[in-house]
């Protein structure tokens, strides 16, 4: 086996799986930390160990059965989860931004049955629908074919704001890449999972709730999109496949972009940094996972 890979084991069946819950927060958006632990709160038929991570601030009025964990500092989406994870355990992991909430009463156990009925799975991202009936963006249905939300099928990417994996599954892919700050970990982390001989899977008859925002809405956004994606093929494609994988994307960013060309130059600012600013550790993904996913659906190229 390839460092990394995972056994295919059933986590062994218990009457209360253990899920370890990271909910990440900046404690701006208070009522939507409240129904995003009261959510968590209310599972059934599962052992929780939940840890509320405060991203730069003391969480503070939580519900009886939630840990508070402070950084002094807003360290960023991805590592704010992995400090999070380091504080709890169980059989599985379940990461929840707090402006996400899981409206059945069964989500994690029904999850939690997904990998018990097929142990090739190593991470489970639910559809995402906004509550109040606004459109769904595209982009929460991780694949090219996004026609139909609740198919289920395969994945290469996730939408990072409620995914579960087994803990072993977590512990052996290295957990989310702390260097990225905000955007496109949730790509590395479904790589990552591939690498290490599992599947990440998006579940479209599990449902998340979480209201339709634009991503842009973030100042930097243009910026991150284009260094991460560099700092993504950098770190996780062999050599060969980089300028490919970054070739590809410029040539997308372009046709979306023409008409606005101070997007552009952000992006390609941003692009520009990514090959020459220090992208963290590199763990490059084998030739036979490329293979296995060119054969699931999409190769780690486009």
């Amino acid at each position: 086996m390839t460092p990394g890979t995972v056994r295919r084991h059933a986590v062994p069946h218990r009457e209360q799986p253990r899920v370890a819950v990271v909910v990440l927060t900046q404690g701006t958006r208070p009522d939507d930390l409240h129904r995003a632990l009261d959510s968590v709160l209310r599972q059934q038929d599962v052992a929780l160990d939940v840890v509320c991570v405060g991203n730069g601030w003391d969480p503070t009025g939580l519900p009886d059965g939630v840990r508070p964990l402070g950084l002094p500092e807003n360290v960023g989406i991805p590592a704010g989860r992995n400090a999070g994870a380091a504080l709890v355990d169980g059989d599985y992991v379940f990461f929840l931004d707090d402006d996400a909430r899981v409206p059945s009463p069964t989500f994690l156990r029904d999850a939690i049955a997904l990998f018990e009925h097929d142990p090739s799975l190593g991470l489970v991202q639910p559809r995402v629908v906004d509550p109040t009936g606004a459109a769904n963006p595209r982009r929460w249905v991780p694949r090219i074919r996004k026609g139909e939300p609740d198919a289920s099928s395969p994945v290469f990417s996730v939408w990072e704001g409620a995914v579960v994996l087994p803990m072993d599954v977590w512990r052996a892919v290295g957990g989310w890449g702390a260097e990225y700050f905000y955007a496109h970990e949730g790509i590395e982390l479904a790589w990552r999972v591939w690498d290490a001989g599992r599947r990440a899977w998006y579940a479209g008859d599990l449902v998340a709730h979480h209201p339709a925002i634009d991503p842009a809405r973030h100042a930097e956004y243009y910026r991150l999109n284009a260094r991460n994606r560099v700092w993504l093929a950098r770190r996780n494609l062999p050599a060969p496949l980089r300028p490919v994988y970054v070739g590809s994307w410029a040539a997308i960013q372009v046709a979306r972009w023409w008409k606005h060309p101070e997007r552009l130059a952000t992006w390609f600012d941003g692009m520009r940094e990514g090959w020459t600013t220090d992208c963290g550790p590199v763990r490059t993904m084998g030739w036979l996972t490329i293979g296995r996913m060119t054969v699931a659906g999409r190769p780690p190229i486009i």
